[in-house]
């Protein structure tokens, strides 16, 4: 797939998500939309990092620099899961915090 004038690998996911905008934490994500996600890469944690990543999403994070973005009827998104856990789809729209979010499980 081609965005910003570059090939780049996704994953398109099955289902449509809303995601959230700028939540503070995992529970104050309210979804709103119907989106495409097209997963780029996926973030593998502990459960511990994993908890403490969901319960302070406004932080910066250097892994989620200048990724993200719009395409088309969809949103560029990193896939963050630890076992046990639910599976997080971040767009950081080019920033390194998680800008919108969506959750699935």
């Amino acid at each position: 797939m081609k965005f910003d004038g570059q090939e780049i690998e996704v994953q398109e996911l099955s289902i449509r998500l809303p995601f959230g905008r700028k939540p503070s934490d995992i529970t104050d994500i309210a979804g709103c939309g119907d989106y495409i996600v097209y997963v780029t890469e996926t973030r593998e944690m502990e459960p511990e990092e994993f908890d403490g990543f969901a319960m302070n999403l406004y932080k910066s994070r250097d892994w989620l620099k200048g990724k993200g973005g719009y395409l088309g009827e969809g949103r560029l998104c990193v896939q963050v899961h630890a076992p046990g856990r639910t599976y997080l789809f971040i767009d950081p729209s080019g920033g390194d915090y998680p800008r919108y979010v969506a959750r699935l499980g």
